[in-house]
């Protein structure tokens, strides 16, 4: 059996490191679609205030990881509002709280204790990886039901050396572990490739983990990795590294990178004459504008979700914001947020006070063992917290992602 993680152990593990308005950072408002905002200080009494249930939302709604954060808190508040509109649960409206912790750990500390004195019941949140390790440390105290959309690092809910799991806390996206091994797969087995390259940004686990992971998969299936080149954060010229690639004549490229920088990566390859097919991961997200359809050709990523999946959410999303939605955190908010509420449900039908111990336990009880009707695929959780659901394989057309398989 698992051990359940404490705060203390999940600070050294981690190295520790509806719908109201975003406001700035740690500044936050509560309002329900349908009442007023209600007054409360302190968790547990304040979780309800007459006929709502209080639950957080928290991302980067500015600075760098913005594109982000805004996609989740979007595609979170779009849920519980829909849940408002058919009624509430139990009767009861979901008042919501969010606030912009700009991408920082201790912001997100902060955020999230401001939000526990204004009495949440349940976060969703946060949204990138080390934020997120530290709310999900702090939260632990608190016994916190936890769903992170999109922070991806095996670490947010499962400590591997110390087999622990983080118990009050799951997600709604992969794992980086689980993006490394599904790429190295459909390179191999799919693609037909046995000589692969990496590139990768050191220093952040969220493109160390899917590359790591990738290349130990991609071996294991038969296949070589002939070069490893890394880069640092803030670097802009990546021509050396793609360079030595290109000596060692790989049939593909991963590049667990994000798409900011996978644009930039892609236009240097090809002015090199490295033009084989790259590959990656969920942070390619939003790359479509960023690299041209040439560079674009021939290359797959990875992604919870598929643009057309579900016409009634991208419709749905683009009548309450005025755009199509962003890019596949969006929909993984919207799960995120289904997922916080299906626990809810399961702990306002026993009748339990909002905000209780018995409460939050109810509602942790009820994801782990339920079975979540999401946009981004049907799923439980496995014993580490995770989703378990089948993968999106994109590739482009006309410089345009679109569905290849689910794989």
């Amino acid at each position: 059996m698992k051990k359940m993680i404490t705060r203390r152990q999940f600070m050294a593990a981690a190295g520790v490191v509806a719908a109201a308005s975003a406001l700035t950072a740690c500044g936050g408002s509560s309002a329900s679609t349908a009442a007023s905002s209600a007054a409360g200080s302190t968790a547990g009494s304040a979780a309800a205030s007459g006929s709502t249930i209080k639950v957080g939302v928290m991302g980067p709604l500015t600075g760098d990881a913005s594109v982000y954060g805004q996609a989740v808190v979007n595609g979170a508040s779009l849920y519980m509002k829909q849940v408002n509109a058919d009624g509430g649960v139990n009767g009861k409206q979901l008042e919501i709280i969010t606030m912009d912790e700009q991408g920082d750990e201790t912001q997100a500390v902060t955020c999230f204790t401001k939000m526990v004195d204004q009495g949440i019941t349940a976060l969703v949140g946060d949204v990138t990886t080390a934020p997120t390790l530290a709310v999900a440390a702090e939260s632990a105290d608190y016994n916190m039901p936890m769903v992170t959309a999109s922070a991806t690092a095996e670490a947010v809910t499962y400590d591997a050396e110390t087999d622990t799991v983080s118990g009050n806390v799951f997600r709604a996206c992969f794992t980086d572990p689980f993006q490394g091994v599904k790429m190295a797969d459909y390179a191999y087995e799919k693609l037909g490739y046995t000589k692969a390259a990496v590139i990768f940004l050191k220093g952040k686990d969220y493109n160390e983990g899917l590359a790591e992971n990738f290349v130990k998969e991609f071996e294991a299936k038969g296949g070589t990795v002939v070069d490893q080149e890394s880069y640092s954060e803030g670097d802009v010229d990546f021509k050396t590294q793609l360079t030595s690639i290109l000596g060692k004549n790989p049939e593909m490229v991963f590049c667990p990178n994000y798409y900011q920088e996978v644009g930039q990566i892609l236009a240097q390859a090809e002015s090199i004459g490295l033009t084989v097919p790259f590959l990656g991961g969920d942070g390619w997200d939003g790359l479509e504008g960023y690299a041209t359809a040439d560079q674009l050709k021939d290359s797959y990523f990875c992604a919870c979700y598929a643009k057309g999946s579900s016409a009634a959410f991208e419709d749905a999303y683009k009548a309450e914001y005025g755009e199509a939605y962003p890019n596949g955190f969006a929909p993984l908010g919207y799960d995120a947020a289904m997922t916080v509420v299906y626990g809810i449900k399961a702990a306002e039908e026993q009748g339990l006070e909002a905000g209780s111990d018995e409460y939050k336990q109810a509602v942790i009880d009820a994801i782990a063992g339920g079975t979540i009707e999401g946009i981004t695929g049907t799923f439980t959780f496995d014993e580490h917290h995770n989703p378990v659901k089948s993968t999106a394989i994109l590739t482009y057309v006309d410089g345009k992602p679109e569905l290849k398989e689910m794989f």
